[in-house]
């Protein structure tokens, strides 16, 4: 990985390319510490100190913000609002037939169902800001600050708006430094501030976990963490490397006096297909119902019973369905986004075929099993990988703002090696470019 930097910092044109991603991670990381008007910064910081790392039921978000949803900044939304909507537009994808139609059509398709999630996306902001402040007005927000009914001294409709625009202009400015990495930086935009956002986390949570330790003023807590996370890393990055090939052969056609095709190539099918959205898609399920309660005034069995099972990220039965509904998403993303029958029509109407297996439906039959087969160890490896923060907090006692969770693990691996595997690509075309010509 460093070589590849190293050699990228020597390329002129790759050189200004990753200044100016690192110019827009500057300001993003910036604009996370610029607090919206209408909040007592005081009193805010003062609940973050006493919070001391227990986020309850907002770590989640604030992890994708990189600390800044708890700080209330401008960019206190961060990259959440685009996710849920890239999320939402890809399983509307196989709903709606004039979704599919336009994912079809090509590079023009693409650009309209962006533009889709854009729209989404400040419609989602307007509606999580909205959430924001009034759970911060509630004095929900820092459950067991002595001050935080007073975060939003002002109260009026006027400072209310202005708060929610705000917030929501803070997450189309990060939609559209997203846009600029792609299109001008390296790698995609979105997952580098996503991974910077994560990242900025790990070492004031790593330094928690030290000046919290007892054993050797608390150095043996804080080495075995790194040890943990390094051996975590390893065993992530094999698994996301591992894939199933499925060989492909084509056959030769004669056109004319030439001969085309007679090549071998395969289908790369990863062990870890879906990746980390199956454990977005259970964290947000079961967030669910826990801020229903959080926000409900009555005292119902059915409230007292989601406090006590479906809250606290250690209980048996939070665990149990934690697992069961990643496993599920799991599958079910992966069915949505690999057709096993429209790659079968492909390779027939190219003259491919899997060697022992007939072109047509019985491709589609045996692409398919071998997908099922290999989903199985995908998904309870990210159920695992998903339960760590649990395994942590029962085996030395960490807080909730453990920082080698599997969501962020997950994240960070994955964008750092699709990052460094972009800029090899680009490296290697520039090596080869005199030999094109």
């Amino acid at each position: 990985m460093l070589t590849a930097f190293a050699r990228a910092f020597k390329t002129p044109d790759l050189r200004k390319k990753l200044l100016f991603t690192l110019g827009i991670i500057v300001v993003y990381r910036v604009g996370t510490h610029i607090p919206i008007p209408g909040v007592d910064y005081t009193s805010v910081q003062q609940c973050v100190d006493e919070a001391s790392g227990n986020q309850g039921l907002f770590g989640l978000v604030n992890m994708f913000s990189g600390g800044a949803l708890l700080q209330i900044t401008v960019f206190a939304l961060g990259i959440m609002p685009y996710i849920t909507a890239s999320i939402i537009l890809q399983l509307l994808t196989v709903v709606i037939p004039r979704l599919e139609a336009l994912k079809k059509e090509g590079q023009s398709g693409t650009a309209k169902i962006t533009q889709y999630t854009r729209y989404l996306t400040v419609a989602l902001a307007i509606l999580q800001g909205t959430g924001l402040v009034a759970t911060a007005r509630s004095g929900a927000l820092f459950s067991g600050c002595t001050v935080a009914g007073q975060i939003v001294p002002d109260r009026s409709i006027f400072v209310t708006v202005t708060m929610v625009i705000t917030m929501t202009a803070g997450t189309a400015v990060v939609m559209w430094l997203g846009e600029l990495i792609t299109d001008r930086g390296v790698g995609n935009g979105m997952s580098i501030l996503m991974f910077i956002s994560i990242a900025a986390t790990f070492p004031s949570a790593l330094w928690a976990i030290k000046k919290q330790g007892t054993l050797a003023d608390g150095w043996i807590e804080f080495g075995t963490v790194m040890l943990v996370g390094l051996v975590m890393v390893g065993l992530v990055v094999f698994v996301e490397q591992a894939q199933r090939r499925v060989p492909v052969q084509y056959a030769k056609r004669m056109i004319g006096r030439r001969s085309y095709g007679g090549t071998s190539t395969y289908i790369p099918l990863k062990v870890n297909q879906a990746g980390v959205i199956p454990v977005i898609f259970a964290s947000s399920l079961l967030y669910i119902p826990a801020l229903i309660a959080q926000f409900s005034s009555s005292e119902s069995g059915w409230k007292s019973w989601i406090e006590a099972n479906l809250v606290t990220g250690d209980h048996p039965i939070y665990i149990t369905l934690y697992f069961l509904l990643i496993v599920f998403f799991a599958f079910f993303y992966v069915a949505i986004s690999f057709n096993p029958e429209e790659v079968a029509d492909n390779m027939k109407k190219y003259g491919g075929f899997i060697p022992g297996i007939r072109a047509g439906r019985p491709t589609a039959e045996y692409l398919s099993y071998v997908l099922n087969r290999i989903t199985w160890p995908g998904s309870l490896y990210l159920g695992l990988i998903a339960l760590v923060p649990t395994i942590a907090l029962a085996g030395f006692g960490a807080n909730q703002n453990f920082p080698f969770g599997g969501t962020s693990i997950l994240i960070i691996v994955g964008v750092g090696l699709e990052t460094v595997k972009q800029i090899e690509s680009q490296l290697q075309q520039r090596n080869y470019e005199g030999f094109l010509r």
